[in-house]
């Protein structure tokens, strides 16, 4: 799944999404694909492919989200989740899931702490600082 051509990323989207209407075998990262797709039906139009091409711009200064963006910063909690990297993302995840009564918006939460510690890193010309991740996890999910 890692590109850096857009096109071809967003087209494993797309197949993903292909191969569940048509109920063929996933593969790989496909499967959790699918999942998420699943669990935003706002997306289902735009992965059928009905009126959006893969090259699309969405302006957040116009109020769009990238549905690509917000699909694979799920993929990259349900990853995190998946080997609790970095180490301890997993518990605050249930606990923040615990507070909040929903996985989803759990996953929501933990979203918003590693796009603004993405940007911070990108600001900084830094690596992603996982100390600062996990202090943001952690005011959103404080210990009982």
């Amino acid at each position: 799944m890692f590109s850096t051509d857009r096109t071809a990323l967003r087209e494993v989207f797309f197949r993903a999404w292909r191969n569940y209407r048509e109920q063929r075998a996933l593969e790989g990262i496909e499967a959790t694909i699918v999942d998420v797709a699943v669990r935003h039906p706002e997306y289902h139009q735009l992965l059928d492919g009905a009126d959006t091409p893969a090259q699309r711009d969405y302006h957040a200064a116009l109020g769009e989200t990238n549905p690509f963006m917000h699909m694979g910063l799920h993929i990259a909690v349900a990853e995190q989740l998946s080997i609790n990297q970095p180490p301890g993302v997993r518990e605050l995840f249930q606990r923040l899931a615990a507070r909040l009564i929903d996985p989803h918006a759990a996953e929501h939460a933990m979203m918003e702490c590693l796009t603004e510690t993405l940007w911070q890193a990108q600001q900084a010309g830094r690596p992603l600082d996982q100390n600062a991740y996990l202090d943001c996890l952690g005011r959103l999910a404080p210990q009982p």
